[in-house]
């Protein structure tokens, strides 16, 4: 069975779209955020996560 990308209601601090990557590919939710916010310091973090919270449907 395939595991779809959804933004969880549960463990999520902004948008979900951390948790919802780190459930999807079974890593932790904090290794997920550090890799945002060190490509937000390199400028393409922010542009990523609002792209990928507008095209994750909730659960």
């Amino acid at each position: 069975m395939a595991s779809f990308l959804v933004r969880p209601r549960n463990g999520k601090i902004i948008g979900g779209v951390c948790a919802a990557l780190a459930t999807r590919f079974g890593i932790s939710k904090t290794l997920v955020r550090l890799g945002f916010v060190i490509f937000g310091l390199v400028g393409i973090g922010e542009l990523v996560y609002i792209v990928l919270w507008i095209t994750i449907p909730k659960a």
